[in-house]
């Protein structure tokens, strides 16, 4: 995804050194206290060298490094700073690798000026004017451990030459005779006005040095009106070592004949011309030569021009000029500012800016197209460039403590808190007087050519000032946020998305966070002269001692909390109400965070960067699926800088188009989506890995066919399969030409759909395609959902499966299809509820199976812990199957799905115990369990069945078993024992003996079957429940062992155990199914949707901590919607439940349908849904409210208690009440229905004088 685009390293101010590698050639100069590496011919980084990796002593040293040297031959790079050397060494099979080589510490008067390095021995030089002192260090490796010896130490005094020079000496070189002969040396100085002069050796006295050529600008462009503007330009050597071999590769490749050029080229190298480059003032380049230098005695020279550019894009005139060996063409490196091109006929030019002042923070536009850079000393502002690949400096500061960025990174403002003014840097500079603040950013203005500085002072007043196009300052308001008390921090909300959204949308500007942890977001209100601030929204979060926190555009809070050697980030929702705590993320790192930054994708997600010290972390929202309960939040990418940066990170910050800027020390790093190689596609970018990972689904994808299948919209799931089969037909045809349409979404809307059989609904989706003409015929011919088209569709997806989806999704995609088919054939006999266990237990079988096969979690996202194999259904599944009317059907499911043979590992994965509702089927079910349990495996173990045996009653039959176990080493002993009367009160004591003697050697089950035969029910459910952990074996004794669903000690193990469990985990779906069987209906509606700790404090319930609300699965509205009028009981436990609870719990469930990828689904829920009341009362109506009515039938329950009601009627939490009137008439409307309903209750009490009975009892 993101892959570094741009790294501002730096322009060098000393010389360049370069360093050439078998694969590539490289620059090294220093920079501040480091040396930067980077690539010669991209000017890429290739590594930072940070001068305190040798000397940890320096890091808080503000020393730059003087020098540096480079030991072509061992691959050394030696850098000095002050009295120190540090030298790096290559590694790796590639030399791509930097490590620490050896260290060097000089007396303390030796001040190194100048250094050098050549195999093995570093040459340092301490200079004073004309007294030089020199020190020669040799490598010695002792024991592989590198030293560095003194070999001489030495001062010179020099006898000079004065050369006087009319101007000041810019630079100055040395050129070697190329006769091997000689030994004398020819000067080359470059005045500030661009002249060059050549000093040879006087013929007598070659240590004396006279002038015998000057050329300046003139005599190479001449002075006529062709060029009347040339006054200044820049000239650089190009020294004949390095043009030698560019010179020999044009040679031999431009052989098939003797051009001009050619011959001028072969010229120029046998008689050793020197050529010069000069650039103009208009950025053309000139090179000219110059003949004869090597004559002796020296004749006249001749200078010649040989080439002139036109004007190249050279961001100015270059200081210096350098020359990378290179075996094609001449590269050069010039700076400041660094650039390098390709000296051909065609150069090209690649500039790299930068200032080396030691970066502290980050600061940017509004919408991301401009940034600041703020330094240890002033600062600057860039641009982004058009295609967000590149930052284009714009402009810079001396001075100021903040500073705010405007118009897209072309303007910006300081503040100084000196005398607390704020200046707009312009030409005409713009001020206004500000009183001390702490923080200053800017946002859009709802008017063209207008932007908003929003100002935090150090008292916590905003301040709002008006930057219009003139441009001008206006201070528009100074005021306080409507809190009690000062808040601990107030932040901006960040703007990056809000150019995405409608005009008409309100934004949030401000996040103010308090000191207990609550979080309140401000918009700002203008109305009549006067402005305010109008809180929207607040969410607890319980969190104190807040270090950090972010708010992104959608709202989504980032926090940062220290904790005892660990920071805990926490990502909050804004939307908090009684069914959401607005936690949706919460992680733990040992490594301190150091920033925070949100940035929105184009469809609104939001992803957050956690800056560490050499790295960040990228994380994205997880969309929720239906089986697996993932984290919130996780990681999509990480971007790693320790590895060529060893400054830690200052910073980071988004820019424009998912672009993120990391600043390390004096460096800067842009990342951006990773660009396609030529001829090929691009590859996915972070924006799209964000979609795929939360964004809207697909109408053919498992999740939401799965849930289309929950919500009983089967005939929407046929027409989505027969499209989805054209689509695979065409797509075998012409393979590029199709692009999958999904069916309308007025079709998921649909209550009442008609059948597919006809022939007018098998032509319904010819619209879909761009060619209709195609279409039409093929939906002609084309028969509606059927076996011949699923089976054909299932085999052309298997050959080739759908590029987006994952080997697992792909899996699920194919069962829903087959598990489709199967429900239209069965739809006479197979209910809804049974319908949504069957799809779920088909989906558990599948996923288990991918689970455990090798590479079957292979995916193109990052692999989630929770997609592991899981051990059994969810109790969500079990209780769909509890309500079923279908169970011999699911029986027999069940039983196929475990190959015909359940063992009671299979029982309790899908369920049996629960949600089977008939004992004697139960009873039926746990004797193949007992049979399956013994014939497992060859040794045919009696002890495997005792416990389901001993359960049924059948001892004899356990006897007999033993008869066969003639291998068991407890044969005799279990013959003897089970041959007694165990009606008999000795022997059950005997039995209840034992038991306790094999729980002493952990033999629990076999225990539990010894319980059972000494007559002990309650201590062999204990067993299960403490020892085993098997609550599900434990209820299925209890109903087998009394006979009924209504014993004592299922009641006992329903009040204990489950319900503890269900609240301790949070888990409705199992208290409701365990208050159904214990014949509180209403307790089992109301647990769906009421708040646990009041569940919880009505049964006397003590539980150390109850569980997260698990208010994120959208089938407890489906539940919902069908026990709360099943029975008079459910009825009254419907209706104390409040009306706007109701309404924010389906409000809830349209988020997570959200949140799944299924948008659609959460408008139809948001439409369909009936806000029914069991009452005679006159009913309030509600916003949003479909029309309503009651239910044809009830069913009345056997026993309704004569009591009061169980509590009153459940008002809304005081922390979130409203008090506007409508508010009040609803609660007053609640009591009424109430008062309604329970003159209903005693009115059916009346006229019916058969007792109450339950018309399930005869199902």
């Amino acid at each position: 995804m993101l892959a570094l685009q741009q790294a501002h390293t730096g322009s060098p101010n000393t010389d360049l050194q370069h360093l050439v590698l078998p694969t590539r050639s490289l620059i090294i100069y220093p920079s501040a206290a480091g040396v930067v590496v980077l690539d010669a011919h991209s000017l890429t980084l290739v590594r930072v060298l940070a001068f305190w990796e040798a000397f940890p002593s320096v890091s808080h040293l503000t020393d730059h490094v003087i020098c540096v040297a480079v030991d072509s031959g061992m691959k050394l790079i030696v850098a000095a700073m002050g009295v120190r050397v540090a030298a790096w060494s290559l590694s790796g099979v590639n030399h791509d690798m930097f490590r620490v080589h050896s260290t060097l510490v000089l007396p303390e008067h030796h001040i190194i000026t100048t250094l050098d390095s050549k195999s093995g021995i570093i040459v340092s030089f301490v200079g004073r004017w004309l007294r030089v002192g020199l020190s020669v260090y040799t490598l010695i490796l002792d024991n592989d451990l590198p030293t560095w010896s003194p070999k001489w130490m030495v001062s010179y005094v020099f006898d000079i030459q004065a050369i006087p020079h009319p101007r000041p000496i810019r630079s100055m070189s040395w050129r070697y005779s190329q006769a091997s002969s000689r030994d004398d040396l020819t000067m080359y100085t470059i005045t500030s006005d661009s002249t060059l002069r050549i000093f040879l050796p006087v013929l007598d006295l070659p240590q004396h040095l006279q002038l015998h050529a000057a050329l300046d600008l003139y005599s190479i462009v001449p002075c006529s009106s062709k060029y009347p503007d040339q006054v200044e330009s820049s000239v650089f050597w190009l020294d004949g070592e390095f043009t030698k071999n560019s010179f020999d590769a044009i040679l031999a490749h431009q052989n098939d004949q003797e051009d001009a050029c050619r011959r001028r080229i072969r010229e120029i190298k046998e008689e050793g011309w020197d050529l010069f480059l000069r650039v103009l003032a208009d950025r053309s380049i000139i090179i000219t030569a110059v003949a004869n230098i090597d004559c002796r005695p020296p004749t006249l020279l001749k200078h010649f021009t040989l080439q002139h550019t036109p004007p190249m894009n050279l961001p100015s005139l270059p200081s210096h000029l350098y020359l990378i060996p290179n075996k094609k063409q001449l590269s050069l490196v010039t700076s400041s500012p660094i650039s390098t091109f390709e000296l051909s006929l065609y150069p090209s030019l690649m500039p790299n800016l930068m200032d080396c002042s030691e970066i502290l923070r980050l600061v940017r536009t509004p919408e991301g197209n401009g940034v600041g850079v703020i330094r240890r000393s002033g600062g600057d502002a860039w641009q982004m460039s058009e295609n967000h690949s590149k930052l284009l400096l714009s402009g810079e500061w001396s001075t100021g403590d903040h500073v705010v960025i405007l118009d897209g990174g072309r303007k910006f403002a300081t503040y100084s808190a000196s005398d607390n003014m704020l200046a707009l840097c312009l030409p005409s500079q713009q001020t206004i007087p500000l009183p001390p603040i702490d923080s200053i950013f800017s946002i859009p203005s709802r008017h063209i050519g207008h932007e908003i500085i929003i100002g935090i002072a150090l008292d916590s007043s905003i301040i709002q000032i008006d930057l219009s196009d003139i441009p001008s300052l206006t201070l528009l308001s100074h005021n306080r946020l409507p809190l009690p008390s000062n808040p601990k921090m107030i932040l901006p909300v960040d703007p990056m998305a809000w150019g995405l959204s409608q005009s008409w949308a309100e934004h949030d500007v401000l996040l103010s966070i308090s000191e207990t942890g609550q979080l309140a977001f401000w918009v700002p209100e203008n109305e009549e002269g006067t402005s305010s601030w109008r809180c929207t929204g607040k969410v607890t979060t319980g969190r104190k001692n807040i270090h950090k926190g972010r708010c992104s555009s959608m709202k989504k809070t980032a926090l940062i909390v220290p904790e005892y050697q660990r920071e805990e980030l926490t990502i909050w929702d804004s939307k908090e109400s009684e069914f959401a705590s607005g936690l949706e993320y919460r992680g733990y790192f040992s490594e301190p965070i150091n920033d925070l930054d949100w940035t929105s994708t184009p469809d609104m997600q939001s992803v957050l960067a956690v800056g560490f010290l050499h790295h960040v972390e990228l994380l994205c929202q997880q969309r929720m699926t239906y089986f697996d309960e993932g984290p919130g939040w996780a990681l999509c990418w990480k971007i790693t800088i320790g590895n060529f940066i060893p400054y830690p990170i200052k910073d980071s910050i988004w820019l424009a188009n998912g672009s993120l800027l990391v600043a390390a020390g004096h460096q800067m790093c842009l990342y951006g989506d990773r660009p396609a190689p030529t001829g090929e596609s691009a590859s996915e970018g972070l924006f799209e890995y964000v979609a795929r990972q939360n964004g809207p689904l697909d109408d053919y994808h498992p999740q939401m066919l799965l849930q289309c299948l929950l919500w009983e919209k089967v005939e929407l799931v046929k027409d989505i399969i027969v499209n989805l089969s054209r689509y695979v037909l065409l797509r075998e045809e012409q393979p590029n030409r199709f692009v999958h349409k999904s069916v309308p979404v007025e079709f998921f809307l649909q209550k009442n759909q008609f059948s597919k059989h006809s022939p007018i609904a098998a032509k319904r989706y010819s619209g879909l395609f761009n060619n209709e003409q195609e279409d039409e015929t093929i939906g002609s011919t084309e028969p509606g959902f059927s076996r011949p088209l699923v089976t054909r569709l299932i085999r052309s997806l298997e050959l080739q499966p759908l590029s987006n989806l994952t080997r697992n999704e792909q899996a699920h995609l194919l069962v829903l299809i087959q598990t489709t088919l199967e429900i239209d054939e069965q739809r006479r006999s197979l209910d809804a509820n049974g319908l949504r266990y069957l799809i779920s237990m088909r989906s558990f079988y599948i996923l288990n199976h991918r689970a455990s096969t090798p590479n079957g979690l292979e995916s193109k996202e990052p692999i989630r812990p929770q997609t592991g194999r899981r051990e059994r259904l969810r109790y969500r599944d079990m209780v769909w199957a509890f309500h079923s009317e279908s169970q011999d059907l699911l029986l027999n499911a069940s039983t196929n799905a475990c190959s015909g043979k359940m063992h009671w590992s299979d029982a309790r994965a899908l369920g049996i115990g629960i949600w089977l509702n008939s004992v004697e089927s139960l009873k039926s079910q746990l004797e193949i369990i007992a049979r399956n349990e013994y014939m497992a495996g060859d040794n045919r173990d009696p002890t495997a069945c005792s416990l389901y045996y001993f359960a049924l009653g059948k001892i004899k039959l356990v006897h007999g078993l033993w008869r066969q176990a003639a291998w068991h080493k407890e044969q005799a002993v279990m013959l003897k024992f089970l041959s007694n009367d165990f009606t008999d009160a000795r022997w059950r004591t005997a039995a209840l003996k034992n038991a306790y003697a094999l729980l002493s050697k952990q033999r629990f089950e076999y225990a539990a079957a010894f319980f059972l035969l000494g007559g002990s029910l309650k201590d062999a459910v204990n067993v299960c429940i403490k020892q085993l952990g098997d609550v599900q074996l434990a209820v299925v004794l209890a109903r087998v062992v009394e006979h009924s669903n209504e014993g004592p000690i299922l009641q006992d193990i329903l009040n204990k155990s489950v319900l503890r469990i269900a609240l301790k985990d949070g888990n409705r779906w199992l208290g409701s199914w365990a208050f159904w069987l214990l014949h509180r209906r209403d307790l089992a509606v109301r647990i769906l949707l009421t708040p646990l700790q009041e569940i919880a404090e009505l049964l006397g319930i003590q539980v150390e901590g109850i569980g997260e609300p698990h208010y994120d699965d959208p089938s407890l509205a489906l539940l919902f919607s069908q026990l709360r009028a099943k029975t008079l009981q459910a009825a009254k436990g419907t209706s104390e439940i409040s009306g706007r609870a109701e309404f924010n719990f389906v409000l809830q469930m349209a988020r997570v349908f959200c949140r799944m990828g299924c948008h659609v689904l959460a408008l139809d829920i948001l439409q369909s849904w009936s806000f029914e009341r069991p009452s005679t009362a006159r009913r309030s109506m509600f916003t949003l409210q479909p029309t309503m009515r009651r239910r044809s039938s009830m069913i009345i329950d056997m026993v309704i208690p004569s009591t009061v009601p169980t509590r009153t009627a459940s008002p809304d939490p005081p922390a979130r009440s409203l008090t506007k009137e409508p508010i009040k008439e609803e609660e007053g409307d609640l009591l009424s229905r109430k008062v309604g309903l329970g003159n209903l209750m005693k009115s059916a009490k009346q006229d019916v004088n058969v007792p109450e009975f339950d018309m399930s009892t005869f199902f």
